[in-house]
């Protein structure tokens, strides 16, 4: 008879290769066909179908909320940042709303389920654990979803469950070379770069981290690693981890109230400048005087405060970078921004981008780098928005443009793929915002070791000079 435990129940999540993979590929395999008619209809009418996009983004969304696992996580990553020059930029909201679902509203488990994960993880009646505990989930997502509860002391928190399943199912998509196949298919649908890039490589580099989102006391662990090296910070909260109440599957911290993503979006333009000024600091802070980052930092990942700080939720992917691949970033970047092409040059060979060899203009790659970088280098105050992002993405992407070249030769290298996510969720994240900042000041700060210029640039330096682990240069 077979094993019905929360521990092994499936509960919706598709499981088996075949199983994971054919929705995919019949989804890759219909869009595409639709892709084929509408290239058709425009040669006869010069018209985009715009229903065509609003139906296919629906479809997408759909399939990959009930996928969960690693799938569900692409759709997240893939809501909000632009989607290259294969989706015309009037049609790209369709894809960015639709996709948006899997982060604001994905599908949850039941409240008994959810329940029965939680008594078997902790060995107790939810009732002798907690002195109240809502069932309905305040968020569901790709691995788990989150109840409010309160302990018994009377402290309010959040109470993670893994979905009974989601493991095997992820460790699936992982193996699975058929849902790889199909996925890249659908990827590559959306963005037409063409990279000497492995794609097993990648794989195993996200691999590994997605791999590692699954256990929570790894999670719970580097979450607490953050909350002592943030603690009483000016502008950046971790909350708390409820260590005895958490498991490998369920990790209980701190809850806390702040604005959603949504009600972000319609806050007053000070406010959102000091949010994005917060995540920028608190994502590349953490690198430069940390040396660690969290890899994961889309939207749904961020509570805020109505006095400008930011909450950081979810420390599933996190990445310890070394001494050698901070300066080889460093490097590149520093190259850049002081307008050198030939040490840029050298700089990205040294990190592994380029070999010596190849036949590529330098002047291309320089511009390669550059380009999104203008937000720091371009005249100061700069507002980063979704129409900047989008034409940087389109130019650097283009297989007909300038970088086609550069694309042609360029390589991941070792940790960039990890770093390479977090840079471009971070810059999509501060477009939505459409923020205005002293950006470039700020990575003086960071790549130059200059001083802050900034007021929360000041507090922040104050508070890395009493901090006895952090890394201060200026």
């Amino acid at each position: 008879m077979p094993d019905e435990s929360p521990k092994n129940r499936k509960d919706g999540v598709p499981r088996g290769r075949v199983r994971r993979a054919a929705p995919v590929a019949g989804l890759t395999a219909q869009t595409t066909g639709a892709a084929v008619v509408a290239s058709l209809r425009r040669r006869v009418t010069g018209k985009e179908d715009s229903q065509r996009h609003v139906r296919a983004a629906a479809r997408y969304a759909e399939l990959l909320g009930h996928s969960k696992g690693a799938l569900m996580k692409a759709g997240q990553a893939i809501s909000f940042v632009s989607l290259g020059p294969a989706v015309p930029p009037e049609f790209q909201t369709a894809y960015q709303s639709a996709l948006a679902r899997l982060r604001d509203d994905a599908p949850p488990m039941s409240a008994e389920l959810a329940r029965e994960v939680l008594e078997a993880e902790l060995g107790q009646r939810v009732e002798q654990a907690f002195a109240s505990f809502d069932s309905e989930p305040l968020a569901a997502a790709s691995i788990g979803q989150v109840h409010a509860a309160r302990l018994r002391d009377g402290r309010g928190v959040a109470v993670k469950v893994q979905y009974p399943g989601v493991a095997d199912a992820i460790r699936a998509d992982l193996a699975n070379t058929e849902l790889l196949a199909t996925f890249l298919h659908l990827m590559i649908s959306i963005s037409p770069r063409r990279m000497r890039l492995d794609p097993r490589t990648i794989a195993r580099e996200l691999g590994a981290h997605i791999a590692d989102e699954l256990d929570y006391c790894l999670e719970a662990e580097r979450q607490s690693r953050f909350v002592e090296l943030y603690r009483g910070h000016p502008f950046v909260h971790v909350p708390e981890v409820i260590e005895d109440l958490s498991t490998g599957r369920v990790l209980v911290q701190e809850l806390v109230q702040g604005r959603s993503w949504s009600d972000a979006l319609g806050a007053g333009q000070q406010l959102r400048d000091r949010w994005a000024e917060a995540i920028v600091r608190f994502a590349y802070g953490s690198v430069n005087h940390f040396r660690m980052f969290n890899a994961d930092p889309h939207p749904g990942n961020y509570l805020f405060h109505d006095d400008g700080s930011v909450s950081f939720l979810d420390f599933g992917c996190v990445k310890i970078i070394d001494e050698q691949m901070t300066a080889l970033t460093t490097e590149v970047v520093r190259a850049c921004l002081r307008g050198d092409a030939e040490a840029t040059w050298r700089a990205s060979v040294k990190a592994g981008l380029f070999r010596e060899s190849d036949p590529v203009d330098r002047e291309a790659v320089f511009e390669y780098w550059r380009e999104p970088l203008r937000w720091y280098w371009d005249e100061q105050p700069f507002t980063v928005t979704p129409e900047y992002v989008a034409a940087v993405t389109r130019r650097r992407n283009s297989p007909t443009g300038p970088s086609a070249e550069v694309l042609r030769y360029l390589q991941a290298a070792p940790g960039a793929t990890i770093l390479g996510r977090m840079d471009t969720e971070v810059i999509s994240v501060i477009a939505q915002l459409r923020a205005t900042g002293l950006w470039g000041s700020i990575a003086a700060e960071f790549y130059e070791e200059q001083p802050p210029v900034t007021e929360m640039g000041k507090l922040e330096h104050a508070f890395l000079t009493r901090h006895p682990a952090a890394i201060v240069h200026a």
